[in-house]
């Protein structure tokens, strides 16, 4: 029974240790955060130039054939929108490397 103390203390040490993050760990975990960030920043960022792109195709409709503006306005839209959505999925696998 004596030598139960030990042991268990020293079972009980090394799992409390290894729960820890080191700081280069966390400092590793911080810089990913960081990219990913950086990443759905710019995945904004294309959104936003997407739709203000289709906007300018929008307001240069002279009328006349306003379908064919309303396809290249909705074909920006939807161009950015996969990009942003590629690079928010880019964001994510860099989060889950942590």
């Amino acid at each position: 029974m004596n030598y139960l103390k030990p042991v268990l203390t020293a079972a009980m040490l090394a799992l409390v240790l290894t729960g820890c993050d080191s700081k280069q760990e966390n400092k590793r975990e911080e810089v990913l955060e960081k990219k990913a960030d950086i990443v759905e920043q710019k995945a904004d960022v294309v959104r936003d130039r997407g739709e203000a792109t289709a906007d300018r195709i929008e307001k240069r409709d002279p009328g006349m054939d306003s379908s064919a503006t309303d396809r290249a306005a909705e074909a920006a839209r939807e161009s950015s929108e996969t990009r942003a959505d590629q690079m928010e999925d880019q964001a994510d696998r860099i989060r889950e490397k942590k």
